[in-house]
């Protein structure tokens, strides 16, 4: 150990006080011993530093920092040094505000375009999403800081996302949902990782064996600290016992005493008590002498840094006629809310207080165009307005061109909440089809962090989207509007037709116990690939106003080897991507899988040879029966293209295996070798387990427990937990009819009653509320009697 010394100056509570949060925000000091407190901040999109009193849901507002793109707009630059830069920007200023540990990136798979969340995650795929998380990583700790990827792992959904269970076979889980954290921390070596708050087959993520030791210790290496995501322990003797090291937030010493009394009856040694202790302390000194602590940043300069991540983001998915660029002098009318007031982040903990906002409306004086003015044209929370549609239309009439700014307003991509279907609000589609009719120079801007529905594509003769990109995001658009930046970006996500398409839209969300993830390794393009669906837009998909050239192909087992060159008549950037397939294969594997890509800049008319390395994920599948990674032998595809869907260059290599045998049998998993998994049987299903579904559903007849969530009281045998229960819904649905977002009420709504005990700074303990789960379980005066002798053994407890 390399802190024992001073560890054997600790006392048994010491050395317990460690393992959790003084409070929201920091953890605890031994100031005898010299240990300082160490600050964590939200911040994947910039720091989220409160002012006063520290609130995990961001309801207090925080001092002002940079806000960059969201990780679903950053994905779209398909460029880890533009991710690793942006990581730097943001480690500076959490280093300047003085915190130690800046939680993000967020990296989880996006199952479902559906999960409220999504504009905080890179990518459908884990190979991009493992590279820009890395990249960005890396960024954050040249700061001498921590960075913290999250959230580890398989966490999909919001609904009761502190107690779901994600069930999933064991290829699965590590193929799509830890090769991209597997990335990240082999390449980044982050200080710290934060554990999810759902179970996984079972098994809160925080408590398991198999996650935080077995793999993230021993298959990775890995030998930083594991922190909870706030108010995601469960048991904290348990959490700490297989690899967990800092609880937060602080509990008010309540889960120190359960450490406390676990060592002291034998359930926990203090030999493993003091590792933890250690690797913990390697986090605290490692993180408390950054050289840009306290020190101002450049505000101007962080916003071009801003401006710039956010022009390599902008993705042009359509550009009919090639109405775009714009040419100088071009007569706009500017249409919608968020030219005025735009959509640059998404709501929630990661919520930034940015230095400054650039809107569309303010900037259009400085660009090459002639404005004829600006209508709102639509309310944000999707009221009809006749008389806002009609003033624009009637503007519109008198425009070359039409700006439509439209998108998803903040209730729909919020932490704590999912969507419900993929549409756009009502009130703005209908708003586009009535500009369409009398201006056909319809070019639309799209605000959103995850895919829409587009019935009205036809309608418009551009699409710009903007994803979220931050504060300077309303400037980066309209450069590339007017052709000062020739868009590069590509998609990072499929867009689908429909949401009925979507591969998991069967079995998404997990409404009750479980969220089960039938659909396997078929996770966005992976699916629509092999089971030929079309879909709107691929994955990887973006245009350029040039056209770039594919030639002189060259495959090995190590690399790919090709010459790009610009074909058309301006400057720009091509993001080639390099897929992998194995026709013949005994093992059932996608038709195409993403394994490694570039971005190339090219003046018009220039060529450069390419070079795409292949690393040990290139041609590796996970084997149930030997718990390890395998080789099939056989012959590869190695395919480079535009996109997933426009391969330009197609090779093959014969790789030789590594002997194990093929660990199915095809008959029992016939959806699985298809692809066509949107309606997966229970049989098939639990072959692909190997072992019975768990149960999914509630007992409405049974009592709560501690893991039941506030939700679940419209079946409490106590009626004024039923009475609880209504008023928290009919507060929920008027929050959401509103359009605005009750980050306490959804948290509220969905966290499980032991959550009131860890979200509370100690005011209730663990015994209060087993106490309330008596209550609400129709004891009421023994529940009532047990919480007032636990509420004074608390505060005896806490002097």
């Amino acid at each position: 150990m390399k802190y024992k010394e001073l560890i054997d100056q600790m006392t048994l509570e010491e050395k317990c006080s460690l393992l959790s949060g003084r409070d929201v925000w920091t953890t605890r000091p031994i100031e005898r011993l010299g240990i300082p407190s160490i600050f964590l901040s939200d911040g994947p999109t910039g720091v989220r530093k409160q002012m006063g009193a520290g609130d995990h849901l961001g309801l207090n507002a925080s001092v002002p920092a940079t806000c960059l793109p969201t990780a679903a707009t950053m994905a779209n630059s398909w460029n880890p040094e533009l991710s690793q830069q942006v990581g730097r920007l943001v480690g500076e200023e959490a280093a300047s505000l003085d915190v130690n540990v800046l939680l993000g990136p967020g990296l989880n798979i996006k199952r479902s375009p559906l999960c409220g969340r999504n504009f905080e995650y890179f990518s459908e795929d884990p190979y991009l999403s493992g590279k820009m998380a890395a990249a960005f990583v890396r960024g954050v700790q040249e700061n001498g800081i921590s960075a913290c990827p999250k959230h580890f792992a398989a966490n999909s959904q919001e609904l009761r996302r502190m107690a779901n269970d994600s069930v999933m076979d064991e290829r699965t889980f590590r193929e799509i949902y830890l090769t991209g954290f597997e990335i990240a921390v082999k390449e980044g070596q982050p200080k710290t990782i934060m554990s999810a708050y759902n179970k996984i087959n079972g098994v809160y993520a925080n408590e398991s064996k198999h996650l935080l030791q077995d793999v993230l210790v021993d298959d990775w290496g890995y030998q930083g600290a594991v922190v909870t995501d706030w108010g995601g322990s469960n048991d904290h003797v348990e959490g700490v016992r297989v690899g967990s090291h800092l609880e937060m937030p602080g509990t008010g010493g309540d889960s120190d005493r359960e450490l406390v009394a676990a060592v002291k009856e034998g359930r926990l040694s203090m030999d493993l008590l003091d590792q933890r202790v250690d690797e913990f302390l390697r986090l605290v000194f490692s993180t408390i002498n950054a050289p840009a602590a306290g020190k101002e940043f450049d505000k101007e300069g962080h916003h071009q840094l801003a401006a710039h991540a956010a022009e390599e983001t902008v993705v042009l998915l359509k550009n009919e006629d090639d109405i775009l660029p714009l040419a100088e002098g071009t007569k706009v009318a500017v249409i919608g809310e968020f030219a005025q007031k735009p959509r640059y982040q998404g709501a929630g903990s990661s919520l930034v207080n940015p230095t400054k906002l650039d809107t569309a409306n303010e900037l259009l004086a400085g660009m090459p165009l002639q404005s004829v003015g600006y209508a709102q044209g639509y309310q944000r929370n999707n009221k009809h307005d006749d008389a806002l549609k009609m003033e624009a239309v009637e503007l519109a009439k008198k425009a070359d061109v039409v700006l439509l700014y439209v998108g998803l307003p903040e209730i729909s991509e919020t932490e704590g909440l999912d969507r419900d279907h993929m549409r756009m609000p009502e009130n703005q589609v209908e708003l586009l089809e009535a500009v369409a009719e009398v201006n056909p120079n319809l070019v639309v801007v799209l605000a959103a962090g995850s895919p829409v529905e587009m019935p009205w594509l036809d309608r418009c003769k551009a699409l710009v989207h903007g994803y979220l990109g931050g504060q300077a995001g309303a400037g980066a658009v309209l450069r590339v509007i007017t052709g000062q930046v020739n868009p590069s970006a590509k998609l990072a996500e499929s867009y689908p037709m429909t949401c009925e398409e979507n591969p998991s839209s069967p079995y998404y969300p997990g409404l009750e116990r479980t969220s089960e993830y039938r659909e396997g390794l078929y996770v966005g393009y992976r699916y629509y690939e092999t089971a030929g669906v079309p879909v709107r837009f691929p994955f990887g998909f973006g245009l350029s106003y040039t056209t770039f050239a594919y030639s002189d192909l060259k495959v090995s087992e190590k690399e790919v080897t090709f010459t790009l060159t610009n074909t058309g008549k301006r400057d720009g950037a091509e993001v080639a991507q390099l897929y992998v397939g194995c026709k013949d294969g005994k093992v059932f594997r996608p038709a195409k899988e993403l394994k490694g890509f570039a971005k190339v800049f090219l003046k018009a008319g220039e060529s450069k040879t390419v070079t795409i390395e292949l690393d040990d994920k290139a041609f590796r599948y996970f084997d149930v029966k030997t718990d390890s990674w395998q080789v099939e032998g056989g012959v590869y595809q190695l395919m480079v293209g535009a996109s997933v869907a426009d391969i330009r260059l197609e090779g093959e290599v014969t790789v030789q295996g590594t002997g194990a045998a093929c660990p199915y049998d095809s008959a029992q998993l016939e959806c699985y070798y298809t692809g066509k998994i949107t309606q997966v049987s229970d049989a098939q299903f639990e072959a692909l387990l190997g072992h019975p579904i768990p149960e999914s559903g509630w007992d409405a007849s049974g009592l709560l427990g501690m893991n039941d969530a506030i939700c679940q009281m419209y079946y409490a045998k106590n009626p004024l937990a039923r009475l609880v229960y209504k008023i928290l819904t009919s507060l929920k649905d008027k929050s959401i009819a509103k359009g605005e977002p009750d980050l306490n009420i959804l948290f509220i709504y969905n966290m499980p009653f032991r959550g009131i005990a860890k979200m509370t700074g100690g005011a209730v303990t663990m015994d209060m509320a087993r106490c309330m789960v008596t209550m609400v379980n129709g004891h009421f005066f023994k529940g009532l009697g047990g919480l007032i002798k636990a509420f004074f053994a608390g505060r005896k407890a806490q002097k």
